[in-house]
């Protein structure tokens, strides 16, 4: 007696190397996808030098709340536009986690995953922190309800919140050490990758590391943020002008089995 299901209605709902294919096939190629983390970490690096470099730089004096109130009032739009590019700084920095993490999985899936989420967490940091950012905008804006506070206590505030911001920042980077650490160390396992940008990727991880003491950080910091912009400034080129050996990114994938 026929039932009617013959052996191709049986294959076709059982998975197998033509459908794992036609699946693939579909998603973004590896090359591709290093191209855009490339372009993504050339933007969170230029928007970082913006925002911290120059309108920072420009309006924060150091210890002397007077000036640095001063220099907010004569420039609101300045301090709401770094504010703004703060924003896309992160935004990318969280797309770079995502596509590194899709990238890096065939040198090892739990280490990429941890990774992404040890990143992830820096960005929350982060992000969170750039509150205490425009919050001095408020604290000066002249709102009744301040009117409790004298003009030096507000400008003393203004430039805690400052500071503030700067220590949530330099938590964040204690994460993303992490995270460069691990990152690194997957370059150097994977066969897609140069390894010298794996070695890179690690001391600069180090580097970040030191905020774990803020003190010794912030001391090191011009040194630590050169070698870092090198390093990042290495994988951005070999990313975009290379990207990654999609035959052996495709071989690594397929030893590990599905991903």
């Amino acid at each position: 007696m026929s039932t009617g299901i013959t052996k191709e209605h049986i294959t076709s709902g059982l998975p197998n190397r033509a459908g794992f294919a036609r699946v693939s096939a579909e998603e973004p190629s590896p090359r591709l996808m290093a191209r855009i983390a490339g372009a993504l970490y050339l933007l969170t690096i230029l928007t970082g030098i913006f925002s911290a470099g120059f309108v920072t730089g420009r309006l924060v004096v150091n210890d002397d709340a007077a000036a640095t109130a001063a220099n907010i009032l004569a420039h609101r739009g300045l301090l709401q536009l770094g504010f703004a590019v703060y924003l896309i700084e992160m935004a990318c920095q969280v797309a770079i986690t995502a596509l590194f993490y899709d990238l890096l999985k065939p040198a090892g899936r739990s280490v990429s995953l941890v990774a992404a989420f040890l990143g992830l967490t820096g960005c929350v940091i982060k992000t969170f922190s750039r509150v205490f950012f425009i919050a001095p905008l408020f604290i000066l804006g002249g709102a009744h309800y301040l009117s409790v506070f004298s003009a030096e206590q507000l400008q003393a505030l203004a430039l805690l919140f400052l500071k503030v911001n700067d220590r949530g920042a330099g938590i964040a980077l204690v994460f993303f050490g992490f995270y460069a650490l691990l990152t690194g160390y997957l370059i150097i396992k994977s066969t897609f990758l140069p390894r010298i940008l794996g070695v890179l990727s690690v001391l600069g991880g180090l580097g970040w590391l030191t905020f774990l003491y803020p003190p010794l950080g912030s001391r090191l910091f011009p040194f630590i943020a050169i070698f870092a912009i090198l390093g990042a400034a290495s994988l951005i080129f070999w990313l975009l002008v290379f990207g990654v050996n999609a035959q052996r990114w495709k071989a690594q994938a397929e030893a590990v089995g599905p991903i």
